[in-house]
């Protein structure tokens, strides 16, 4: 089970954005992460079929040439750590298909977790992360699913914990839930 220490501290450079599905929660995130020299996209999606060879060319196509795109299926934490500079944003999109990718590979979800929390514990430089929120809707009808929702869940909450700022994206609209509004957002 995922739990992040309440008493550890904000990093006032750490964002998440969350939302449902298509509810302008990449953009939002892309738009926070282009106020800085260097915007750094951490991708965490495989294409596997079709379908999400059209999702990803689709995000491909709303960044130009300023982005660094790197593609981290599984090793987030690393990632974050090497990706992270002083000049650079790095946005993490997303969560939600990070957590099933290493649910699929049979991954130590808290280990991996835990080196995730570790790379936003003190950033080098701003980092953006979208996940989806999962909790809204009916209780899935399967073990599978069920467990899935509950770790998303679990790693929001520890990931919203250790953000200095966390935001709802719902139509479009990205709501701050904690930490205020961010320049330019």
């Amino acid at each position: 089970m995922i739990r992040e220490p309440a008493s550890e501290p904000a990093a006032a450079d750490v964002t998440l954005v969350l939302g449902g599905a298509r509810s302008g929660k990449s953009a939002f995130a892309e738009a926070i992460a282009l106020e800085a020299a260097r915007p750094v996209y951490l991708a965490t999606a495989e294409i596997v079929d079709e379908e999400m060879r059209t999702r990803i060319a689709a995000h491909r196509g709303r960044r130009d040439g300023r982005w660094t795109t790197v593609e981290e299926p599984l090793e987030l934490g690393p990632a974050i750590t090497r990706a992270s500079a002083s000049d650079a944003a790095v946005v993490v999109d997303c969560l939600t298909v990070w957590l099933g990718n290493l649910m699929h590979a049979g991954r130590d979800l808290d280990a991996d977790v835990a080196a995730l929390l570790e790379s936003l514990a003190a950033p080098a430089g701003p980092v953006v992360l979208v996940a989806s929120e999962v909790g809204l809707g009916i209780v899935p009808d399967n073990a599978l699913a069920r467990a899935f929702r509950d770790r998303a869940g679990e790693l929001n909450q520890a990931v919203a914990n250790r953000a200095g700022r966390v935001y709802l994206t719902v139509a479009g609209i990205a709501v701050p839930i904690k930490g205020g509004m961010t320049a330019g957002a």
